[in-house]
């Protein structure tokens, strides 16, 4: 990678070096960490708890989720027959029995055998047919890492391979769009100012069938120091139009529409998100929003027909009003009806809303407290009367393994499938608490804990978080969860507790949530999950000494924040594909499309708020820290590894004790590129943790 020597971080960073990915000197160190790492933590014990998390995550009995595309259902699988998976497809005829016949597509294990690449799968683009013709082009999207980069391959549905001379974009972090049977709308790495400092595309270019990348033609363009670049074709017979994208950060973007041969803007303000469904266009400001002499709530959403605004029109329905307790997490449109899926203090609730009807709302009866269910369309582009209006549920709770179900607007939903219990769910319970933080902000956190739970805080906990980009951390089972933690017991028998915390920085309480702990606010996210922390003590859930957090991405740089601020409310930390190193963030991997979140470390007034939260710059030689395992993977191309390694270097170097250190040398920023890297990715995560808080590690 390329040093940026005008950096001031380079003339008091004694571990800049490890900055170069894939210098031999660096992995020498990586792998050198990863045996000291693997021996305090890799035992017999270890392999067989290894092995009952695998077994869940190759289990043949997983739903296998599906996407309809035509008359079939299309699902990715992976299983320990097949490591790196298949893709195959189903008739709906077949789907819900115990058994469907499933018709292999293409075998990743096979292909990257033949082609010495260890693909990874990264998904399929359709390419929407003429009505009535089957669907028979697909761009399929492969990684040779894991990584965001992919490749995008044409694929023919008829004869099951690959199209000979067809479309072939080599791996880049592209955004791609059929725009037609021989065209493509292509934002890729043309080569030199192609690409943004976010290190995604600056430009989308036509591509035509047979052409070469150098013969594209450049259809839409951002600035440089934009996010990304972005054109997407809708096909929808009567409403065929190409939509384009200027992302200029996470939370900002301008949207245009393709009018007489030129960008016409859809002028909402910058923040709003927007989708187009036939006629309509919908709008959720992030920002409260006045026009035409309203004021449009944060959070809410608005519909008007699409070509009234183009003409002028601003008279909005208002079809979801956030309040206190209750915001839109997603909607989904069936081809005539509107699903919102909301979240009622943590918990879900849908409605389903009909234009027809002047967008009267529904509620659909299918929300158990404490639980997770999302609804979303079959297929909105089905002609057939039932289908284009079928939708699909997925419900799941801590307790409660997944049920899928699939339902009509008007009529009923009925379970298709149901993941399998992986652990002795009935031996728990859940509860829901709130912490006060220490601005006096109620936030809330699940407990999921035996049901003969002893409040002396005596009880091995971990406490997880996420905190950032507007995500929210819901109800959801999780076999790993269920056996790599709940299930375990310590000598005198106490069970692991798991909490799950809703902090600020996430979406549960829509974006006015999530902006309280951005840039200079950052810190009551963190203060936030201390308080759940004080409150697990104060409640007699557990002690200091016996409390754990993990978090990843995000959430790894949230504890790396409790390792360094609140060292004392934690005897463990496991800190996984972490942002740690504040101060260069922008500069490595993707880390510059995170300005909007974080703030710039480059303008002198955002550093010094910044570096408050940067973990990497508030490590001190005289502090005691918890336990701690920092992991990551080397072909993160999104955070990267080097800020985890050189949090880990640093410690080491100021004299910390008890500092791991683990870095998989495949496997992108999940962590892991198949099953068998992602269970012990999650096994030492959870063995480090629970040995550390029990005194034997």
């Amino acid at each position: 990678m390329t040093l940026h020597t005008d950096d001031p971080a380079m003339t008091d960073d004694p571990f800049l070096w490890l900055e170069d990915i894939y210098g031999e000197r660096q992995l020498d160190w990586v792998r050198g960490e990863n045996a000291l790492t693997e021996d305090a933590l890799v035992t017999p014990d270890f392999g067989v708890r290894e092995r009952g998390i695998l077994e869940v995550l190759d289990s043949t009995d997983r739903i296998p989720m599906v996407g309809k595309h035509g008359d079939f259902y299309y699902n990715f699988w992976r299983d320990a027959a097949h490591r790196q998976g298949i893709w195959r497809r189903t008739s709906w005829e077949s789907y819900p029995s115990d058994a469907p016949e499933w018709e292999l597509l293409l075998d990743v294990d096979a292909l990257s055998a033949a082609e010495g690449t260890e693909w990874v799968w990264g998904g399929a683009l359709f390419l929407r047919p003429d009505s009535g013709e089957p669907h028979e082009r697909v761009l399929v999207v492969l990684s040779p890492d894991g990584g965001d980069a992919a490749r995008y391959r044409e694929f023919h549905l008829g004869t099951l391979a690959f199209v000979d001379g067809g479309f072939d974009i080599p791996a880049a972090k592209s955004r791609i769009s059929w725009a037609g049977p021989d065209t493509l709308y292509v934002g890729t790495d043309f080569g030199p100012g192609s690409m943004t400092s976010s290190s995604y595309p600056r430009t989308v270019r036509t591509l035509q069938r047979g052409a070469g990348l150098d013969d594209a033609q450049e259809y839409f363009g951002v600035d440089e120091d934009h996010m990304m670049a972005m054109v997407l074709h809708d096909a929808t017979p009567g409403f065929v139009r190409d939509v384009a994208v200027d992302t200029i950060d996470f939370y900002t973007r301008r949207t245009y529409v393709r009018r007489d041969g030129s960008w016409l803007p859809i002028e909402v303000p910058e923040d709003a998100s927007i989708s187009l469904h036939r006629e309509w266009l919908i709008v959720r400001p992030r920002t409260d929003w006045t026009v035409a002499g309203t004021t449009h709530t944060a959070g809410s959403l608005l519909v008007i027909g699409f070509d009234a605004f183009l003409a002028g029109g601003r008279s909005f329905a208002t079809v979801f009003a956030p309040d206190a307790t209750t915001s839109l997490q997603s909607w989904s449109w069936t081809r005539d009806h509107l699903l919102l899926n909301l979240l009622r203090d943590v918990s879900s609730e849908i409605r389903i809303l009909d234009p027809a009807q002047g967008w009267t709302a529904e509620l659909l009866d299918a929300c158990p407290p404490l639980h997770s269910v999302d609804a979303y369309a079959v297929d909105d582009e089905d002609e057939d009367e039932d289908a284009g209006n079928d939708y699909w549920l997925i419900a799941t709770g801590f307790l409660t393994p997944s049920t899928l179900y699939r339902g009509t607007i008007g009529g009923n939903h009925t379970a298709v499938k149901s993941s399998p219990s992986y652990f002795d769910e009935d031996r728990f319970a859940v509860e829901q608490h709130f912490a006060v933080s220490s601005d006096g902000t109620r936030v809330p956190y699940f407990q999921i804990a035996s049901k003969d739970l002893v409040l002396d805080g005596g009880n091995p906990t971990l406490l997880s978080g996420y905190g950032g980009f507007e995500h929210s951390m819901t109800p959801a089972y999780s076999g790993v969860i269920g056996r790599g933690w709940l299930e375990r017991v310590t000598d005198d028998g106490r069970a692991g507790v798991y909490v799950l915390a809703n902090i600020r920085g996430g979406g549960e309480y829509g974006p006015a949530w999530h902006r309280a702990a951005l840039h200079a606010d950052r810190h009551r996210a963190y203060e936030d999950f201390a308080a759940i922390a004080e409150d697990l003590v104060r409640r007699g859930v557990t002690a200091p000494s016996l409390l754990g957090c993990t978090g990843r991405s995000n959430g790894g740089l949230l504890v790396g924040n409790m390792l360094t601020t609140y060292p004392h409310l934690f005897g463990a930390v496991s800190c996984g594909v972490p942002l740690l190193d504040m101060r260069r963030y922008t500069k490595l991997s993707a880390g510059y499309s995170w300005i909007a979140e974080y703030g710039d470390p480059d303008k002198p007034e955002e550093w010094e708020y910044v570096r408050t939260f940067s973990p990497y710059h508030l490590l001190r030689e005289d502090t005691a820290y918890p336990k701690t395992l920092i992991w990551t993977a080397t072909s993160d191309d999104r955070v990267g590894p080097v800020q985890a390694r050189k949090m880990a270097a640093r410690m080491k170097d100021l004299g910390a004790r008890d500092v791991w250190f683990h870095e998989a040398l495949e496997g992108g920023h999940a962590g892991a590129a198949d099953n068998r890297q992602a269970a012990r990715m999650h096994a030492m995560s959870f063995e480090f943790l629970w040995r550390a808080l029990t005194g034997s590690l």
